[in-house]
């Protein structure tokens, strides 16, 4: 599949749920978004057939985003039906890394390549303060056990205001660099 400046098109990205367990200040209001009835989000069969069709016309990278893909209830087992689908080369998913720990050994038994997590910063409090919920610890616990499982290269997606070089994300590097893992810096839209 080739765009209209003759560019090939082999990667197709996947929401699979509106919702997540954090409300990161750049992402979503504090008081959450008005969610999608249950009966509205694409179902595991459309998506397959999504896949299926999309790797017929040359698509054969995925990525599972959501939200936080790893609240959609069954997540594993989605997982597994795209796994199977002959063509589909390179399997990923990102995730803020809150449920990580949880899922990494099932998500790498049933097909998923490889991880993306979110990574602003290592300071415990200011994690707490840009996500307004979240546990430094688990996501770091996470991104281990994605490691140990084989979910890699892991890759940390780093927000920055307007630099790599701002101190959090010096630290993030820094941190990537000591445990094998790939850092991507992503500028902060204004909303």
């Amino acid at each position: 599949m080739y765009d209209k400046f003759n560019r090939r098109i082999n990667y197709l990205r996947i929401s699979v749920t509106d919702r997540c367990n954090l409300r990161c200040t750049y992402c979503m209001p504090e008081s959450g978004i008005k969610l999608l009835d249950h009966k509205d989000i694409i179902s595991f069969e459309e998506i397959v057939d999504v896949v299926k069709l999309s790797v017929g016309r040359g698509i054969d990278k995925i990525r599972i985003t959501g939200g936080e893909p790893l609240v959609r209830r069954g997540i594993v087992d989605l997982v597994r039906m795209i796994a199977v689908i002959p063509g589909v080369k390179d399997f990923g998913l990102t995730t803020n890394g809150i449920n990580l720990k949880k899922y990494a050994k099932d998500l790498k038994l049933a097909g998923l390549k490889r991880v993306n997590v979110s990574l602003d910063t290592l300071d415990p409090e200011k994690y707490k303060k840009i996500t307004r919920l979240g546990n430094i610890n688990d996501v770091l616990d996470g991104i281990e056990e994605a490691r140990k499982v084989g979910l890699t290269p892991v890759k940390i997606n780093c927000v920055i205001q307007k630099s790599s070089q701002e101190p959090d994300a010096v630290e993030v590097a820094t941190y990537c660099n000591e445990n094998d893992l790939k850092v991507r810096y992503i500028k902060q839209m204004q909303l």
